[in-house]
Formats: C-alpha cells, sequence, structure tokens
C-alpha cells in the first residue's frame, strides 16, 4: 500500500477518483497526489479519524495543504505514546518514488480526546466534509458505536459497507458511500460505484457530499 502501488492499482482497476484517508495522519498525502497527477486520478485529500467515543470519521478535505496542517493538529489531540512497531508495524512516510523518507513514531492507532461533536465543527471549520465510517460495521461504526446518528450534527452523507445489511433510517435524506476501505492492494474495488459531479475536481465532489441525496 505504497503510495506510488496504491494509485497504479486504482488505475488498473479503471477509477477515476480515489480517496487516502489513513488513519490519523495526512503524512502520505503529498506523495499520493503526484502519483494521482502521473496516472489521471483526481485525489480527494482526508484523513479517517478516531473521536473520544471510539467513532471513525471521515474527513474529506479541500487540498493537501489543509489536510497536511490538520493532521498535525489532530497529532496533538492522540495519546502521547509511541508506535510499537513489532505490535502495529511501521508507519512509513514515503515519496512519489516510494522511497522512505521518515517515520511516525507517534502510535497513530489510538483514538484522540476529541468528541465526535468537536471533530465534525473542526472539518466543517476547514471546508471539510465529515462523513462517518463504515456506519455498520466493528465497533468503531456510528451504529454499532452510538446505536443512532445524532440528528444535530447534520451528517449529508454517510459510508455503508455493503457487504452487511444497514437500516434505512440512518441512510434517509443523505448520500450514502460505498468505499473500498482497503489495506491490501486486492482490496481496491473495481469501478463499480459512480458519482455524478459537477465538474471533476475536489470542490465538485465536496459539494455533492454537502448536498447529499
Amino acid at each position: 500500500m505504497t503510495p506510488a502501488n496504491l494509485c497504479g492499482m486504482a488505475a488498473i482497476k479503471g477509477l477515476q477518483m480515489i480517496a487516502l484517508t489513513d488513519h490519523n495522519t495526512a503524512r502520505n498525502l503529498p506523495a499520493a497526489q503526484k502519483c494521482c497527477d502521473a496516472y489521471g486520478l483526481l485525489l480527494i485529500p482526508g484523513m479517517e479519524i478516531t473521536t473520544r467515543e471510539e467513532v471513525h470519521l471521515l474527513s474529506y478535505l479541500p487540498d493537501v495543504g489543509t489536510a497536511l496542517e490538520f493532521g498535525e493538529l489532530i497529532k496533538t489531540h492522540l495519546p502521547k505514546k509511541k508506535n510499537k512497531p513489532s505490535l502495529f508495524g511501521n508507519q512509513l512516510v514515503m515519496n512519489d518514488d516510494d522511497e522512505v523518507t521518515d517515520e511516525e513514531d507517534a502510535l497513530l492507532i489510538g483514538a484522540t480526546d476529541l468528541s465526535l461533536n468537536e471533530l465534525v465543527g473542526m472539518i466543517r471549520e476547514r471546508g471539510g466534509v465529515p462523513v462517518p465510517a463504515h456506519i455498520n460495521r466493528g465497533s468503531n461504526g456510528l451504529l454499532v458505536n452510538l446505536g443512532f446518528v445524532p440528528p444535530e450534527l447534520h451528517f449529508t452523507a454517510v459510508e455503508v459497507w455493503r457487504a452487511l445489511p444497514c437500516a434505512h433510517t440512518p441512510q434517509q435524506g443523505r448520500l450514502v458511500l460505498h468505499s473500498s476501505d482497503a489495506h491490501y492492494l486486492g482490496d481496491i474495488l473495481e469501478a463499480e460505484e459512480s458519482l455524478e459531479l459537477p465538474e471533476r475536481s475536489v470542490a465538485g465532489f465536496l459539494n455533492v457530499l454537502r448536498e447529499g441525496t
């Protein structure tokens, strides 16, 4: 799952647009942007951030620079613990030639000290769109964790894991995303999902998310 391999596989699979949403960090987005540019892919910059309630929240952001700055802020809200590569693997930072340029030593797998409400506000303040991740799967899914979608947060989109049934109510009136959520190259989906965008740009994608269904 190096930047060049990820983008290359996405191109082979016939994708036109991908989102890179590493857990609680954005440091590999610059390399991914260069690789996407080389393959003619549209990159949606993002992160998958863990809230204080242990909910996974996708943060889709307007550009790589904003994502990098936000990622550094998110890091200050993570537990002050070091990564243990023997348990969690090496957290490598790479360039567009898949050369290692750095290694993140902060433990990225943990939850931040930010509440769901706080994090939603922070994402929107930066021109981004918050989307609850895999709401129907795992202990970090919004429905599994909280049991409902908080109406006061006005989510316009949700991500649903299509391998499991999901009640219609949480999806009603919202755009439903079915993403690869790939942690291995082979998990990247073929071009099976599509969105009608007003323009082929990050701004166009974010506008569609904001509008919902």
